[in-house]
């Protein structure tokens, strides 16, 4: 993400330098107005850091993606955006649609549409220049359209919470970053989930990169917020039975029954899932390997071939 280059070696007998180098570059680059920053208290025999500028423009965006983001890029998001309004998914409304005016005949279709929309859905069009939105946006796809949007409510799931009869809902626990949170929302939505439930810490305060990822399906889907224990408890109270993606068991995926209604659980593949939620699971399921191998699958894959299978037995079509 970025390059720093001493001038000389560093002092052998300071071995703290490098664990300081990441602290004093980080410190400069929040005021990047400089390209060349020189630092004293590192123990380099000639004392002088050199940061290229568009890889700390780099760096600052790979950190924004981690922090919370209301600004949603390109029109697969925004359509998703727009559909989930109109079906009452979604409280999240639209205050402004910004493009990049240089290409104004190359998406002319596009702005022509939002500004027949606009009195309906309530926001501002406006053309900005490809520099004021490079340093608002994270990737280079979103075509020179950008929408600022306000933040989506998640209910609080609870007894009286509305549930599909015969549904295949999803509860995701434990994912470290919003790109694997967003392609399992992809693989959940493309086989016919009926909706997600997260817990209070989840990437959707990341909802401009979570719905990139997912091509949009964030926006699409019922999501609720629980703890797991009272997920859980609510959905065999409707009849559910919960299952749980989990290695310690005999149960194969492809080889074990999974009818709806289904409440699925999934975890990150670092933390997994709580002891509480196995503990109460009605059916633990393992994804076998073809070969001797330690390491856990991501959780998208994991969701992607829980959700195949499920849709597969279950004959899922919306």
């Amino acid at each position: 993400m970025y390059r720093a280059f001493a001038d000389s070696k560093m002092d052998r007998r300071s071995s703290y330098g490098c664990s300081r180098l990441d602290y004093v570059i980080c410190k400069h680059l929040r005021a990047i107005s400089s390209k060349y920053v020189k630092h004293n208290t590192i123990p380099f025999k000639s004392k002088s850091i050199q940061i290229y500028e568009s890889e700390s423009i780099q760096m600052q965006k790979e950190e924004r993606k981690f922090k919370e983001s209301t600004v949603f890029e390109g029109m697969t998001s925004i359509r998703a955006i727009i559909k989930g309004i109109d079906s009452g998914i979604s409280d999240r409304k639209i205050e402004k649609i910004l493009f990049d005016k240089d290409k104004l005949k190359k998406i002319s279709k596009e702005i022509g549409y939002f500004k027949a929309v606009s009195a309906k859905y309530g926001f501002e069009i406006e053309a900005v220049t490809s520099g004021e939105l490079e340093n608002i946006t994270l990737g280079t796809s979103h075509g020179g359209i950008v929408a600022i949007t306000t933040d989506r409510t998640l209910p609080y799931l609870c007894a009286d919470s509305e549930i599909v009869e015969n549904g295949f809902y999803v509860m995701i626990e434990g994912i470290e970053d919003p790109y694997n949170f967003g392609y399992s929302l992809r693989s959940l939505y493309a086989m016919g989930a009926s909706g997600v439930i997260l817990t209070e810490r989840n990437w959707m305060s990341a909802a401009g990169v979570v719905a990139r990822s997912s091509a949009g399906a964030s926006e699409l889907f019922t999501i609720y917020r629980s703890n797991p224990g009272d997920c859980v408890d609510i959905f065999k109270s409707r009849g559910y039975s919960v299952v749980c993606a989990h290695e310690d068991t005999d149960n194969i995926l492809g080889q074990c029954e999974l009818k709806l209604p289904i409440l699925l659980i999934v975890g990150g593949e670092k933390r997994g899932i709580s002891s509480q939620i196995i503990e109460k699971a009605d059916k633990l399921v393992k994804i076998d390997y073809a070969r001797e191998f330690r390491a856990s699958l991501s959780a998208a894959s994991a969701t992607t071939m829980f959700s195949y299978e499920i849709m597969r037995q279950n004959s899922i079509k919306d």
